[in-house]
């Protein structure tokens, strides 16, 4: 006599997991951050900061108008000759305290990025922060070596950096161009993105309670009309930009003539290769990660998938399967995947191409989920049946939304990666090491990776070709655009 037992199904989910705001130290109003004080504007506005997962207002934030630019120049321009007069050993340790110092306040940091950015916590608490604080570490150990990055030439500093980040990664960029610039002996100008100020404003905190010299940085929040008048002041000589190529090309042309060295880190439509001998649930993880990560807000973001035919199903089944299980909303909770989008006008353009792609005849799969009531969000979407012309296949969509198109060849995987205006980043799947360095060798990207996507190290060079910019920030590769070498 046999007996069988009956198990209740038990279906397991996760049980919220906020984390709380309650101790972050917002001011009501924030000023500008010139000769290392916070001031008000001289012909700036004032303006709210708006959560995007909730679209209520955080504090209010001062934008800087032209008078204040000049202001926030001028103190730059006083303080450099003192700044580069110091050893690098000094400098360094003025940037070791910062990074020491951004590690201390890295739960603050993480919320504040998540409630004003609106990506998932877990990211900004594991990703964002701790590359912040390692490239002020990185940059603090380069400041007394300044030759040895450059082959063992004499150098200088440039003088005063203008420099602009975008919204999608505001305290990391900041980090990526503050502290090759400072450690190099040159004071900087910095404006961060208009819908993203607060980090930049907090790490302003951070530089005063690091004791760095007044006038040393400066950061005036700032629209795109801010973002134009600082490239186009007369005093300045370096101008580093992280952002849209529209906009790339409009400082670029500002510049014409002028002898001022830049550098344009732009948008990307970058290629994820998956062959048939990869590891196929390992792809699918990286392919999650190249495109889901910060909601798809990210300039390397694998956006066009490409698949050998053999295996195309099967990825695509696998992937639509693990898209499945991503959570989207509150970016506060430490379980979601997939945070809000980080404006309206942002979202409304992710909105615009998703329905191009439909009607020019993709196929759309959207992830079935519920969305919060109020705020910014769209849920991971798949589209298959892309034909290369397709606006999904060549714009830069910056959201939650990956298509997929297939190859038969080695050659036809390399001609279609390289069928884009930008050469940002790559990423390669296949478990053969010739295979991957071939291909790498003829993709026409500035970053290509193998077996993984989306890793960044702060002694690594990151930037792109074409209409993805150039110039190249971190490692010692990022040392030379601060730099006059002879």
């Amino acid at each position: 006599m046999s007996t069988e037992e009956t198990r209740t199904r038990i279906v397991w989910d996760y049980a919220p997991a906020p984390e709380s705001p309650d101790h972050v130290r917002l001011r009501d109003s924030y000023g500008l951050f010139i000769g290392g004080e916070f001031r008000d504007p001289l012909d700036g506005r004032r303006i709210h900061t708006i959560n995007p997962a909730t679209e209520e207002p955080i504090a209010e934030v001062a934008f800087a108008g032209e008078a204040d630019l000049r202001a926030a120049i001028e103190a730059a321009r006083v303080a450099q000759p003192r700044w580069a007069a110091l050893s690098g050993l000094e400098r360094g340790k003025y940037l070791f305290r910062v990074a020491r110092l951004i590690q201390e306040r890295a739960r603050e940091l993480a919320i504040v990025e998540s409630m004003d950015g609106g990506k998932p916590v877990r990211e900004s608490r594991d990703v964002d922060i701790p590359l912040a604080a390692a490239h002020f570490f990185h940059y603090a150990g380069w400041a007394d070596k300044l030759s040895y990055g450059v082959g063992g030439r004499d150098v200088a500093p440039l003088g005063v950096a203008a420099q602009i980040v975008p919204w999608n990664f505001p305290l990391l960029m900041a980090a990526w161009k503050l502290a090759p610039a400072l450690a190099c002996g040159n004071a900087a100008v910095l404006k961060p993105a208009e819908t993203t100020p607060l980090t930049a404003l907090l790490l302003a905190e951070i530089f005063q309670e690091a004791e760095l010299p007044p006038g040393v940085v400066g950061i005036v929040p700032g629209d795109g009309a801010t973002g134009a008048a600082l490239v186009r002041q007369p005093d300045i000589d370096k101008v580093a930009f992280t952002g849209s190529t529209v906009v790339g090309k409009d400082i670029q042309a500002a510049l014409a003539g002028r002898g001022i060295p830049l550098t344009l880190e732009l948008g990307g439509k970058s290629a994820n290769v998956v062959f048939e001998d990869a590891a196929l649930d390992q792809a699918v993880e990286g392919i999650v990660n190249g495109i889901f990560f910060n909601q798809g807000h990210v300039c390397c973001a694998g956006s066009r998938l490409l698949i050998q035919e053999s295996v195309a199903d099967a990825v695509t089944g696998k992937l639509w399967a693990r898209m499945g299980r991503l959570r989207v909303g509150d970016p506060l909770d430490k379980n979601t995947d997939v945070g809000a989008i980080n404006s309206r006008d942002q979202l409304e353009r992710i909105e615009q191409l998703v329905s191009a792609g439909e009607e020019e005849g993709a196929m759309r799969r959207t992830v079935a989920c519920e969305l919060p009531a109020r705020g910014y969000w769209f849920a991971p979407t798949l589209f298959t049946e892309v034909a290369p012309a397709h606006r999904i296949a060549v714009e830069e969509i910056f959201g939650p939304v990956v298509s997929v198109m297939t190859f038969r060849t080695q050659a036809e995987a390399i001609a279609k990666a390289n069928a884009s205006p930008y050469g940002l980043a790559a990423g390669i799947w296949t478990d053969k090491g010739a295979k991957a360095f071939e291909v790498a060798s003829a993709l026409q990207a500035g970053v290509v990776w193998q077996n993984t996507y989306n890793q960044f190290d702060p002694s690594a060079a990151f930037g792109g070709y074409k209409e993805s910019g150039f110039g190249r920030e971190g490692g010692p590769a990022g040392l030379r655009p601060y730099l006059r070498i002879s």
